[in-house]
């Protein structure tokens, strides 16, 4: 009847296991059967199963041989049993079956020291006998009932353990979805294989054969009974604390990549600065030679020879060329947006003009370049638009800094392409939407653990986490980021690689609709 109850009290535990399995698993990894209790149900099922099978292949006996051996077998089959139920082809993999591996035997280990110290009471039991208080028969009993609840109580032990290390372990491991680095695996991985191997040492030495009897090490060295606990429980601190500051160097991570884009965004304001400042330069310099330029004027003009009416019709048009080169090509509503549509069109246009000098027309830095296109007329914004300018130029900066880009690869791959850049808003609703389409080589590498499109270019710590800003300032408006690809991304000699790729971006603007609607019409009359 005992024994009966030691076996259903280790077919429970193994049942539990199971399930810790299945919620420590099926936390990180996709499962292969569809229906999250059906799968728990046969995750925790097949894993009791198994267990057992070691247990009836490979039975403890008085030494520690057999549970050596078997648990080399669990540590073979454990990666094979994870990979027949859940998509486990991911790095992250190799640290849940390490991690959850030690876990169960420290767990193991410190519910079977608790289990010894109440060795006592089996003492008192046989003091009691020896005194003749209790009867063989109920002695008898008394021991095997002892027996059964002191490995109760390991189970039990052995199970809350193991459970509450998971959970701290999946509610600190927030990023789960992040891809971790061979230096970063290591890094996590090594508390875990530490504690793994210090069990295995543990189920080598802690039972050991002397005169045909099996002896506990805690006999020879009594000692041990406090020094193993206290290795155990820092070993299994480690791999907590391990997995919490694996996650805040995540945090650390992103948060210098916010203070690089804060650089970069402090660098386009420099630019787009010294673009300001070269038109003011310009407009200062042509009022100050105005009564000059006025003189000349009246002087051509009075001429009555061929000769100088030519001149004169020259310099009116190099006088326009002056003059358009301190125009605002683009007027959105918004100054921060005209600005920065400014400074990036004349960055590109001048970028398009050295490309290929015999190729490229003269005039195509000053805006006339037929080889480019940059529309902007049906990009406007409302007065009583309730996003800052600040954020409008976050966004509006890291698209078209993503489209330039993408338009000088393409000419580079294609010098016969004729790249655009095409801006667009609208609102509907509550929402204000920005479009921000471009032509680019049809070439987009998408990470696994991200939503938007990687960089390609090699530096990726400074490079590459535009979209993420776009989506954070969008998110501060209640608003997301998405975007689509169309077109042939093909690369031959019939057909050259170009695609399109559009940019939206939605933000909340809680604004009168219809003084919205009479904005747009009257910059659209304007216009």
């Amino acid at each position: 009847m005992a024994e009966m109850a030691a076996d259903i009290s280790e077919i429970i535990t193994f049942l539990l296991q199971g399930c810790c399995l299945q919620y420590f698993f099926g936390s990180f990894l996709e499962s292969r059967i569809s229906g999250r209790r059906k799968n728990a149900v046969v995750v925790s099922v097949c894993y009791c199963m198994m267990k057992i099978a070691f247990a009836y292949l490979l039975p403890a006996g008085e030494a520690s041989a057999g549970s050596s051996y078997r648990f080399l077998l669990q540590c073979i089959m454990l990666p094979v049993f994870v990979f027949c139920f859940y998509r486990a082809a991911k790095t992250i993999t190799i640290f849940l079956l390490t991690v959850f591996q030690a876990l169960s035997e420290i767990s193991f280990f410190i519910g079977y020291m608790i289990m010894s110290l109440s060795s006592p009471v089996l003492e008192f039991e046989t003091y009691f006998f020896t005194l003749g208080y209790i009867d063989a028969v109920p002695f008898e009993w008394l021991i095997r009932f002892t027996a059964v609840m002191l490995q109760v109580l390991c189970c039990i032990c052995w199970v809350c353990i193991l459970y509450f290390s998971l959970r701290k372990t999946v509610s600190t491991f927030r990023e789960k979805d992040y891809e971790m680095h061979r230096t970063e695996l290591l890094f996590i991985l090594t508390p875990g294989l530490v504690g793994l191997l210090l069990c295995v040492l543990l189920r080598i030495i802690m039972v050991t054969m002397e005169n045909g009897m099996p002896s506990l090490l805690y006999d020879r060295y009594p000692v041990l009974r406090i020094v193993i606990p206290a290795i155990l429980l820092l070993s299994l601190l480690s791999i907590l604390y391990s997995v919490k500051l694996f996650q805040d160097m995540i945090l650390l991570g992103r948060e210098r990549d916010s203070r690089i884009i804060l650089e970069q965004q402090i660098d386009n304001m420099q630019a787009h600065m010294g673009e300001m400042e070269h038109l003011y330069a310009g407009v200062r310099s042509l009022r100050h030679d105005m009564k000059n330029t006025m003189a000349v004027l009246m002087r051509l003009s009075a001429a009555d020879d061929r000769s100088e009416k030519a001149e004169f019709t020259a310099y009116l048009a190099e006088l326009n060329r002056s003059f358009d080169r301190l125009e605002l090509q683009f007027r959105t509503g918004n100054a921060v947006a005209d600005a920065l549509l400014n400074m990036k069109y004349h960055e590109i246009s001048r970028w398009f003009s050295g490309v290929s000098a015999s190729d490229m027309p003269k005039d195509c830095e000053y805006g006339n370049c037929e080889t480019f296109e940059f529309d902007a007329k049906n990009l406007l914004f409302p007065g009583n638009l309730a996003i800052q300018s600040y954020d409008i130029g976050v966004i509006l900066g890291n698209a078209l800094d993503n489209a330039i880009e993408a338009c000088k690869r393409l000419v580079k791959n294609n010098p016969q392409a004729k790249p655009f850049i095409r801006l667009s808003s609208f609102q509907r609703g509550k929402f204000f939407f920005l479009e921000i389409a471009n032509s680019f080589d049809g070439k987009l590498k998408k990470g696994s653990r991200s939503e938007f499109p990687e960089t390609l270019k090699t530096d990726r710590q400074i490079h590459g986490i535009g979209f993420a800003n776009m989506k954070k300032t969008a998110e501060k408006y209640g608003g997301a980021v998405d975007f689509s690809v169309e077109g042939n991304p093909g690369n031959t000699e019939n057909m050259p690689g170009f695609a399109i790729f559009t940019l939206s971006v939605m933000m909340k603007n809680p604004v009168n609709m219809l003084q919205t609607d009479c904005v747009f019409h009257e910059r659209r009359e304007e216009d």
